[in-house]
């Protein structure tokens, strides 16, 4: 009896729950803001010049270990047994501080980035707040499996976080 006065409620107010979702939705792609806008743009190449030369070491110091690495390779038969653990040693000591330097050097450039695409997505949720205010959007949604082109609304998003007036 419970189910059916259940089943029987349910029916009811079916078309009540319809009619309030029956409203505009808007879907915006995150991913594709963070890779075309312009502001997140700007902000991967001010991460990259910031982080050029740190990269440039790093790259130096690889070079400077694969040297080294071929070198015992080729000379440790000819080598004393001091000069080969030297060599191993001085290798080992600078694979550990490239280790080290390689480790920090992706904090920081994971930290930096996280930092500035926080600005972006900030600004960027501004922007649709402003759209969905002024296009009158019950509910705009970010990063979906799936939505229909008719109401991806990135492109305006796009737009205005370049300055440009949204078409309509």
């Amino acid at each position: 009896m419970r189910k059916i006065l259940l089943a029987l409620a349910l029916a009811a107010f079916a078309p009540l729950a319809f009619a309030q979702t029956s409203g505009k939705f808007g879907f915006v792609n995150t991913e594709r803001i963070l890779r075309d806008a312009v502001p997140a743009q700007r902000a991967q190449k001010k991460i990259e010049s910031e982080f050029q030369k740190r990269d440039q070491e790093l790259a130096r110091i690889a070079d400077q270990l694969k040297r080294m690495q071929d070198d015992l390779d080729k000379n440790s038969v000819t080598m004393s047994d001091t000069q080969r653990r030297n060599k191993e040693r001085e290798f080992s000591d600078l694979n550990r501080d490239f280790q080290r330097k390689q480790r920090e050097f992706r904090e920081d450039l994971n930290q930096r980035r996280n930092e500035e695409l926080a600005q972006v997505v900030e600004q960027a949720n501004r922007v649709i707040r402003q759209i969905a205010e002024q296009e009158k959007f019950d509910i705009i949604f970010q990063d979906a499996v799936y939505a229909s082109p008719r109401i991806d609304i990135t492109d305006k998003v796009i737009k205005a976080l370049e300055g440009k007036p949204p078409a309509k």
